[in-house]
């Protein structure tokens, strides 16, 4: 599996500059602190980087928004690249933790399809602030040997037949969305008695539940560990290569699109050096790499034309009709509303 490497690639590079990202923050101009979601960029691309323009690339990773956020807003380490997602974009923007990109330092920004700067609109108005680098869905990974009935709705996680064989994503917008959505509620919420009735939902569903995770639930599908899983797209494409026994449906009740995007904090110490970084990202060829190693959806045009094989290259999981799904996209609620959900979360997970 090519992805288990990423973390001895990484642990390399950060050995060759005597200690990790967050330890080693003694460094010149000619270096760059990334930090992103755990094996979301091909290592070597960070190594053909460093070839190209002689700058050093410190790595730190984090598995969840909620994880990434504190860390930037205290300011403790400075970061000078960082992807979250496009409602934590939202919220970093509201929050004056984010520098304007200098896009004359972009130049290969049109590489990115017209559509998805459209998108990124709703979250970074005036595409000031991020640049989009990967998107996706999320939906329902299933085993056809353990489950033999049509899969299209999100309640088959509370059938009871599939007790103790369900993953979750251990992630409160990603958990409630679940509840949110087979309600036939919005996933943006923030009315009281529904939010009430979604965690509810999600506490009658826990028997169900063997584990609320994150990366594992690729994983565990992949080892045949569990039948059914909530799962990101592009985990999806990854697992199906692995393991042909799994299928991967957007439940007709609708689910979350999402785009990752690339944003430098308003304390980067190396701006110029980001700005490079998330241009040389979108050379055609370094998103097509990206995209052959991480399997998310890559909203660069070009890059994509370099999939050779058209059933990859043509995906419905990795680039659905979108027209055929009730898709939305999450929103920043709001500091009260954030604290609140996680308070919910929390009631969930303790049940």
């Amino acid at each position: 599996m090519k992805k288990i490497f990423l973390l001895l690639v990484i642990s390399l590079i950060l050995s060759a500059s005597g200690c990790s990202g967050e330890e080693n923050r003694n460094a010149g101009d000619d270096t760059l602190y990334v930090y992103n979601w755990g094996e979301y960029i091909d290592p070597e691309v960070l190594t053909l980087f460093t070839e190209e323009t002689g700058i050093e690339v410190i790595y730190d990773e984090y598995e969840t928004n909620e994880i990434m956020y504190p860390k930037i807003k205290a300011g403790a380490v400075n970061y000078d690249l960082v992807c979250p997602s496009d409602y934590m974009i939202s919220k970093m923007i509201e929050n004056d933790l984010l520098s304007e990109i200098n896009f004359d330092n972009i130049p290969d920004r049109d590489n990115i399809g017209k559509e998805y700067w459209e998108m990124s609109e709703g979250f970074d108005p005036g595409n000031r602030y991020s640049v989009p680098y990967v998107w996706g869905t999320v939906g329902i990974l299933y085993n056809k040997k353990m489950v033999h009935e049509k899969v299209d709705s999100w309640g088959i996680l509370w059938d009871k037949k599939y007790k103790d064989e369900i993953l979750m994503q251990d992630s409160v917008r990603d958990a409630f969305m679940v509840a949110e959505r087979y309600l036939g509620y919005s996933m943006n919420t923030t009315d009281e008695d529904e939010l009430q009735a979604s965690k509810k939902l999600l506490q009658q569903q826990k028997d169900n539940v063997q584990a609320y995770v994150v990366d594992q639930v690729r994983d565990k599908m992949i080892g045949n560990e569990a039948a059914i899983g909530v799962i990101y797209s592009g985990e999806a494409i990854y697992s199906k290569w692995e393991n042909p026994d799994l299928e991967y449906v957007i439940p007709k009740e609708g689910t979350n699109i999402w785009i990752d995007s690339w944003v430098i904090p308003k304390n980067a110490k190396h701006k110029e050096n980001a700005e490079k970084f998330i241009n040389f990202l979108l050379k055609p060829r370094i998103a097509y790499m990206n995209f052959d190693y991480i399997t998310y959806s890559t909203p660069n045009v070009p890059g994509r034309a370099l999939i050779e094989d058209e059933e990859i290259r043509n995906s419905p999981i990795a680039y659905p009709d979108l027209s055929k799904y009730d898709l939305e996209a999450y929103y920043y609620l709001g500091e009260e509303a954030d604290r609140h959900l996680n308070d919910l979360w929390r009631e969930v997970k303790s049940y």
